[in-house]
């Protein structure tokens, strides 16, 4: 077990979604937090990042910080999701080793499986397939990040371990519709028609494709868990085990929100992989599970967009 008591544990990207639920879940742990905004240290500038490591010594990280979004944002962006996240992950996990940290903890996400993964996925499906073409490029970083870490844990020993969580939402999530994922996409979608009074709502694609959803609080509750117990070569997944229909989700949303009208598709825009099911074995085995069930979660980030809205 790593003790985090008495600790200085570096959270990464704690203005964000994980990033602010890890660093909350951490101060449960007795462990001094340790922040950076973007304005004191840029992640992708390795002179500043270096620079803060020498200064900060931080005894364990937590890797949250990432440039993320949905199918549309990736489709736009590809150099950015590509070349950012490489930069970012770069730059810490390097300044970590060098600068002696003890444990780091890098975050992927499940689109690093093959798109056509056998159901549930297990880690091992990893690299042996095509990948889903709408976030290859955010996938791609990702599973550089892993191998990053894995690599130092082979040539020097490092205590580098990297988690992969599936879709997340929550408080702190991004509401954007140009840039957020589908989930709080959807509870804005729904929002905006019930107050606009409209009679219908759209969502992209069919409608059939499944999605595995995990609240992210008890995405932190993972994460602080497998710092404290895991310190494996592989990768682990972190979800909730179940998956729903994105059309399912909508009606979910739906009654949540308290929009009544209709849910159409739009088969002309893509569906992306077929369904993405992680395995959750490993981390069950262990002894951790989830807590938030699928409406609750949904009603907490809705509440947390109404306040949000109001501020």
């Amino acid at each position: 077990m790593y003790e985090l008591r008495g600790k200085r544990v570096f959270v990464a990207g704690h203005r964000g979604m994980v990033g602010s639920a890890v660093a909350k879940q951490l101060a449960s742990e007795g462990c001094d937090v340790v922040t950076a905004a973007r304005d004191v240290v840029n992640l992708e500038r390795q002179v500043e990042v270096e620079r803060f490591f020498e200064t900060q010594r931080p005894d364990a990280v937590v890797m949250a910080a990432a440039k993320v979004g949905g199918i549309l944002a990736n489709d736009r962006e590809p150099v950015e999701f590509l070349q950012r996240n490489l930069s970012m992950e770069l730059n810490v996990i390097k300044s970590a080793y060098e600068s002696g940290v003890e444990k780091l903890l890098f975050l992927g996400s499940s689109c690093i499986y093959p798109k056509f993964a056998e159901q549930p996925i297990a880690e091992d499906s990893l690299l042996t397939g095509v990948l889903e073409p709408t976030n290859e490029w955010y996938a791609i970083a990702k599973i550089a990040g892993i191998k990053l870490c894995q690599a130092y844990m082979k040539q020097h020993g490092a205590r580098f371990i990297s988690a992969m969580p599936t879709n997340l939402y929550g408080p702190n999530d991004n509401f954007d519709l140009q840039t957020s994922h589908v989930l709080p996409a959807l509870i804005r979608k729904a929002h905006e028609a019930k107050c606009g009074g409209a009679d219908h709502v759209v969502i992209w694609g069919t409608g059939s494709p499944r999605r595995e959803f995990l609240f992210s609080e008890d995405c932190a509750d993972a994460l602080v868990f497998l710092l404290k117990h895991y310190e494996g070569y592989e990768h682990i997944n972190v979800g909730s085990g179940e998956d729903i229909s994105i059309l399912d989700l909508m009606k979910l949303v739906a009654e949540v929100v308290g929009f009544h009208g209709r849910i159409e598709t739009d088969p002309s825009k893509p569906d992306g992989t077929p369904r993405k099911l992680m395995s959750n074995a490993r981390l069950a085995a262990m002894g951790w599970e989830p807590k938030t069930e699928l409406r609750q979660g949904i009603s907490l980030a809705y509440q947390w967009y109404l306040n949000s809205a109001k501020t």
